[in-house]
Protein backbone atom coordinates (compact mmCIF):
# COMPACT_ATOMS: atom_id res chain seq x y z
CA UNK A 1 0.00 0.00 0.00
CA UNK A 2 1.20 3.50 -0.80
CA UNK A 3 -0.05 7.02 -0.14
CA UNK A 4 1.58 9.71 -2.27
CA UNK A 5 1.09 13.46 -1.80
CA UNK A 6 2.45 15.54 -4.68
CA UNK A 7 2.59 19.32 -4.41
CA UNK A 8 -0.66 19.55 -2.47
CA UNK A 9 -1.95 23.00 -1.57
CA UNK A 10 -5.15 24.43 -0.12
CA UNK A 11 -6.23 28.04 -0.66
CA UNK A 12 -8.90 29.51 1.62
CA UNK A 13 -11.09 32.43 0.57
CA UNK A 14 -8.96 32.97 -2.47
CA UNK A 15 -6.10 34.53 -0.48
CA UNK A 16 -4.86 32.42 2.46
CA UNK A 17 -2.84 29.25 1.88
CA UNK A 18 -3.50 26.70 4.61
CA UNK A 19 -1.19 24.24 2.87
CA UNK A 20 1.35 24.85 0.11
CA UNK A 21 3.47 22.61 -2.14
CA UNK A 22 3.33 19.68 0.28
CA UNK A 23 4.83 16.41 -0.98
CA UNK A 24 5.23 13.14 0.89
CA UNK A 25 5.29 9.41 0.13
CA UNK A 26 4.17 6.94 2.79
CA UNK A 27 4.11 3.18 3.27
CA UNK A 28 3.16 1.01 6.28
CA UNK A 29 4.19 2.42 9.66
CA UNK A 30 3.38 5.37 11.91
CA UNK A 31 4.02 8.86 10.57
CA UNK A 32 4.17 11.55 13.21
CA UNK A 33 2.97 14.79 11.60
CA UNK A 34 4.36 17.36 13.98
CA UNK A 35 3.90 21.11 13.98
CA UNK A 36 2.54 24.03 15.99
CA UNK A 37 -1.15 24.92 16.11
CA UNK A 38 -2.17 26.55 12.84
CA UNK A 39 0.65 24.93 10.87
CA UNK A 40 -1.71 23.22 8.40
CA UNK A 41 -1.91 19.75 9.97
CA UNK A 42 -5.72 19.58 10.08
CA UNK A 43 -5.97 20.97 6.54
CA UNK A 44 -3.77 18.15 5.30
CA UNK A 45 -5.74 15.58 7.31
CA UNK A 46 -9.08 16.66 5.83
CA UNK A 47 -7.61 16.42 2.33
CA UNK A 48 -6.29 12.91 3.01
CA UNK A 49 -9.63 11.91 4.55
CA UNK A 50 -11.38 13.09 1.32
CA UNK A 51 -13.42 15.64 3.28
CA UNK A 52 -12.03 18.54 1.27
CA UNK A 53 -10.22 18.79 -2.05
CA UNK A 54 -6.81 20.27 -2.56
CA UNK A 55 -6.65 23.51 -4.53
CA UNK A 56 -3.53 22.31 -6.28
CA UNK A 57 -1.46 19.15 -6.46
CA UNK A 58 -2.56 15.54 -6.21
CA UNK A 59 -2.99 12.77 -3.65
CA UNK A 60 -3.00 9.16 -4.80
CA UNK A 61 -3.80 5.96 -2.95
CA UNK A 62 -2.15 2.95 -4.61
CA UNK A 63 -1.93 5.00 -7.79
CA UNK A 64 -5.54 6.22 -7.75
CA UNK A 65 -6.31 9.96 -7.53
CA UNK A 66 -8.47 10.31 -4.40
CA UNK A 67 -10.04 13.56 -5.66
CA UNK A 68 -11.43 11.79 -8.72
CA UNK A 69 -12.22 8.43 -7.10
CA UNK A 70 -12.55 9.05 -3.34
CA UNK A 71 -14.32 5.75 -2.65
CA UNK A 72 -11.12 3.87 -3.48
CA UNK A 73 -9.67 5.29 -0.28
CA UNK A 74 -12.83 5.75 1.78
CA UNK A 75 -13.47 2.00 1.78
CA UNK A 76 -10.17 1.40 3.60
CA UNK A 77 -9.97 4.63 5.62
CA UNK A 78 -10.28 5.15 9.36
CA UNK A 79 -10.44 8.73 10.61
CA UNK A 80 -10.52 10.28 14.06
CA UNK A 81 -10.93 14.06 13.62
CA UNK A 82 -9.68 16.61 16.10
CA UNK A 83 -13.21 17.57 17.15
CA UNK A 84 -14.75 14.13 17.53
CA UNK A 85 -18.32 14.27 18.79
CA UNK A 86 -20.52 11.56 20.25
CA UNK A 87 -24.25 11.20 20.88
CA UNK A 88 -24.39 11.49 24.69
CA UNK A 89 -27.60 9.47 25.10
CA UNK A 90 -26.26 6.45 23.19
CA UNK A 91 -24.06 3.85 24.81
CA UNK A 92 -20.85 2.65 23.16
CA UNK A 93 -22.46 -0.32 21.43
CA UNK A 94 -25.35 1.72 20.04
CA UNK A 95 -23.03 4.45 18.82
CA UNK A 96 -20.67 2.02 17.11
CA UNK A 97 -23.61 0.16 15.53
CA UNK A 98 -24.80 3.49 14.13
CA UNK A 99 -21.32 4.31 12.78
CA UNK A 100 -21.04 0.83 11.26
CA UNK A 101 -24.36 1.36 9.45
CA UNK A 102 -23.14 4.73 8.14
CA UNK A 103 -20.04 2.97 6.79
CA UNK A 104 -22.22 0.33 5.14
CA UNK A 105 -20.94 -2.62 7.16
CA UNK A 106 -22.96 -5.84 7.39
CA UNK A 107 -24.95 -5.95 10.64
CA UNK A 108 -23.82 -9.35 11.91
CA UNK A 109 -20.18 -8.77 11.00
CA UNK A 110 -20.36 -5.29 12.52
CA UNK A 111 -21.57 -6.64 15.88
CA UNK A 112 -18.67 -9.08 16.01
CA UNK A 113 -16.25 -6.30 15.11
CA UNK A 114 -17.71 -3.99 17.78
CA UNK A 115 -17.19 -6.65 20.45
CA UNK A 116 -13.56 -7.03 19.34
CA UNK A 117 -12.93 -3.30 19.33
CA UNK A 118 -14.51 -2.61 22.72
CA UNK A 119 -12.19 -5.22 24.16
CA UNK A 120 -9.25 -3.74 22.25
CA UNK A 121 -9.82 -0.21 23.60
CA UNK A 122 -10.60 -1.52 27.09
CA UNK A 123 -14.24 -0.39 27.19
CA UNK A 124 -15.90 -3.78 27.58
CA UNK A 125 -17.19 -3.07 31.07
CA UNK A 126 -18.47 0.39 30.09
CA UNK A 127 -20.12 -0.70 26.84
CA UNK A 128 -23.68 -0.12 28.09
CA UNK A 129 -23.07 3.23 29.79
CA UNK A 130 -24.31 6.42 28.04
CA UNK A 131 -21.45 8.19 26.30
CA UNK A 132 -22.39 11.44 28.01
CA UNK A 133 -20.96 10.00 31.22
CA UNK A 134 -17.63 9.02 29.67
CA UNK A 135 -14.38 10.80 30.52
CA UNK A 136 -12.37 12.53 27.78
CA UNK A 137 -10.04 9.57 27.50
CA UNK A 138 -12.92 7.11 27.22
CA UNK A 139 -14.54 9.17 24.46
CA UNK A 140 -11.26 9.18 22.57
CA UNK A 141 -11.14 5.40 22.84
CA UNK A 142 -14.65 5.23 21.39
CA UNK A 143 -13.35 7.50 18.64
CA UNK A 144 -10.49 5.18 17.78
CA UNK A 145 -12.90 2.23 17.87
CA UNK A 146 -15.18 3.85 15.28
CA UNK A 147 -12.14 4.63 13.13
CA UNK A 148 -11.18 0.94 13.20
CA UNK A 149 -14.61 -0.49 12.39
CA UNK A 150 -13.67 -1.31 8.80
CA UNK A 151 -10.15 -2.55 9.72
CA UNK A 152 -8.64 0.34 7.72
CA UNK A 153 -5.43 0.25 5.74
CA UNK A 154 -5.02 4.00 6.33
CA UNK A 155 -5.71 5.29 9.85
CA UNK A 156 -5.65 9.07 10.43
CA UNK A 157 -5.85 10.53 13.94
CA UNK A 158 -5.81 14.31 14.34
CA UNK A 159 -4.65 15.71 17.72
CA UNK A 160 -5.95 12.59 19.52
CA UNK A 161 -4.49 13.34 22.96
CA UNK A 162 -5.40 17.02 23.23
CA UNK A 163 -7.07 17.57 26.61
CA UNK A 164 -6.25 14.11 27.96
CA UNK A 165 -4.50 13.59 31.28
CA UNK A 166 -0.96 12.12 31.16
CA UNK A 167 -2.07 8.58 32.00
CA UNK A 168 -4.75 8.58 29.30
CA UNK A 169 -2.24 9.94 26.79
CA UNK A 170 0.16 7.09 27.51
CA UNK A 171 -2.61 4.50 27.07
CA UNK A 172 -3.66 6.08 23.78
CA UNK A 173 -0.10 6.15 22.46
CA UNK A 174 0.37 2.49 23.35
CA UNK A 175 -2.84 1.65 21.54
CA UNK A 176 -1.70 3.46 18.38
CA UNK A 177 1.60 1.65 18.49
CA UNK A 178 -0.16 -1.71 18.76
CA UNK A 179 -2.42 -0.81 15.82
CA UNK A 180 0.34 0.07 13.35
CA UNK A 181 1.30 -3.33 11.90
CA UNK A 182 0.49 -3.63 8.22
CA UNK A 183 -1.26 -0.30 7.84
CA UNK A 184 -0.37 3.34 7.43
CA UNK A 185 -1.06 5.37 10.57
CA UNK A 186 -0.82 9.17 10.49
CA UNK A 187 -0.67 10.81 13.91
CA UNK A 188 -1.11 14.57 13.64
CA UNK A 189 -0.18 16.51 16.77
CA UNK A 190 1.76 19.41 18.26
CA UNK A 191 2.82 17.28 21.26
CA UNK A 192 6.38 16.07 20.68
CA UNK A 193 6.27 13.33 23.31
CA UNK A 194 3.31 11.66 21.56
CA UNK A 195 5.27 11.41 18.32
CA UNK A 196 8.47 10.37 20.07
CA UNK A 197 6.68 7.41 21.65
CA UNK A 198 5.16 5.82 18.53
CA UNK A 199 6.38 7.28 15.22
CA UNK A 200 8.53 5.27 12.83
CA UNK A 201 9.16 8.44 10.83
CA UNK A 202 8.36 12.11 11.32
CA UNK A 203 7.20 14.98 9.11
CA UNK A 204 7.64 18.51 10.46
CA UNK A 205 5.22 21.12 9.14
CA UNK A 206 5.35 24.88 9.57
CA UNK A 207 3.13 27.56 8.00
CA UNK A 208 1.58 25.01 5.66
CA UNK A 209 4.90 23.76 4.28
CA UNK A 210 6.84 20.56 4.84
CA UNK A 211 10.01 21.48 6.71
CA UNK A 212 11.56 18.04 7.17
CA UNK A 213 10.65 14.38 6.65
CA UNK A 214 13.04 11.95 8.30
CA UNK A 215 13.55 9.08 10.70
CA UNK A 216 13.56 10.10 14.39
CA UNK A 217 17.26 9.25 14.68
CA UNK A 218 18.06 11.47 11.68
CA UNK A 219 16.35 14.42 13.35
CA UNK A 220 18.29 13.76 16.54
CA UNK A 221 21.56 13.65 14.61
CA UNK A 222 20.80 17.10 13.15
CA UNK A 223 21.16 18.70 16.59
CA UNK A 224 23.81 16.39 18.02
CA UNK A 225 26.45 18.45 19.80
CA UNK A 226 24.26 21.56 19.64
CA UNK A 227 22.25 21.20 22.87
CA UNK A 228 23.38 22.84 26.10
CA UNK A 229 22.22 23.35 29.63
CA UNK A 230 23.19 26.41 31.62
CA UNK A 231 22.15 28.34 34.70
CA UNK A 232 21.32 32.04 34.39
CA UNK A 233 19.79 34.57 36.78
CA UNK A 234 16.08 35.18 36.15
CA UNK A 235 16.82 38.72 35.00
CA UNK A 236 19.10 37.44 32.21
CA UNK A 237 16.65 34.90 30.78
CA UNK A 238 14.93 37.37 28.37
CA UNK A 239 18.29 38.34 26.88
CA UNK A 240 19.24 34.68 26.44
CA UNK A 241 15.97 34.05 24.61
CA UNK A 242 16.73 36.96 22.29
CA UNK A 243 20.04 35.51 21.12
CA UNK A 244 19.46 31.75 21.29
CA UNK A 245 16.81 29.04 20.96
CA UNK A 246 15.73 28.30 24.50
CA UNK A 247 13.67 25.18 25.10
CA UNK A 248 12.74 24.02 28.55
CA UNK A 249 13.47 26.09 31.64
CA UNK A 250 13.24 25.26 35.32
CA UNK A 251 13.58 27.72 38.18
CA UNK A 252 15.80 26.56 41.00
CA UNK A 253 17.38 28.17 44.05
CA UNK A 254 20.58 28.90 42.11
CA UNK A 255 18.78 30.47 39.11
CA UNK A 256 17.02 29.39 35.95
CA UNK A 257 18.22 26.11 34.42
CA UNK A 258 17.82 26.62 30.68
CA UNK A 259 18.10 24.15 27.81
CA UNK A 260 19.50 25.84 24.71
CA UNK A 261 19.95 24.74 21.09
CA UNK A 262 23.00 26.47 19.61
CA UNK A 263 26.01 25.56 17.48
CA UNK A 264 28.30 27.16 20.04
CA UNK A 265 28.22 27.33 23.83
CA UNK A 266 25.56 29.98 24.55
CA UNK A 267 27.35 31.39 27.58
CA UNK A 268 29.68 30.82 30.48
CA UNK A 269 29.10 27.54 32.28
CA UNK A 270 27.09 25.96 29.46
CA UNK A 271 27.45 22.18 29.37
CA UNK A 272 26.75 19.94 26.38
CA UNK A 273 23.92 17.44 26.90
CA UNK A 274 22.32 14.68 24.87
CA UNK A 275 19.80 15.87 22.30
CA UNK A 276 16.12 14.94 22.35
CA UNK A 277 13.36 15.08 19.75
CA UNK A 278 12.07 18.19 21.51
CA UNK A 279 15.39 19.86 20.76
CA UNK A 280 15.23 18.84 17.10
CA UNK A 281 11.65 20.13 16.86
CA UNK A 282 12.74 23.46 18.31
CA UNK A 283 15.68 23.64 15.89
CA UNK A 284 13.57 23.09 12.75
CA UNK A 285 10.30 24.75 13.75
CA UNK A 286 11.18 27.60 16.10
CA UNK A 287 14.51 28.54 14.50
CA UNK A 288 14.31 31.89 12.74
CA UNK A 289 17.73 32.23 11.17
CA UNK A 290 19.81 33.35 14.16
CA UNK A 291 23.47 32.94 13.22
CA UNK A 292 24.32 30.90 16.30
CA UNK A 293 21.59 28.34 15.58
CA UNK A 294 22.21 27.65 11.91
Amino acid sequence: MKLVIEGAGKLYNGKVWGLRDFSLELGPGVLGLLGPNGAGKSTLMTILATITKATEGQVTWNGVDIARKPDELRDVLGYLPQDFGVYPNLNAVEFLEYMAAVKGLDGKAARRRIDELLHLVNLGEARNRPLGGYSGGMKQRVGIAQALLNDPQLLIVDEPTAGLDPQARVRFRNLLSDLSGERIVILSTHIVSDVEAVATDIALIKQGCLVKHALPQTLLQAVEGQVWEMVVPSAELPALKQRALVGGTARRSDGVHARVVSQRPPGDGAEAVESTLEDAYLYFIAGDGREEDL
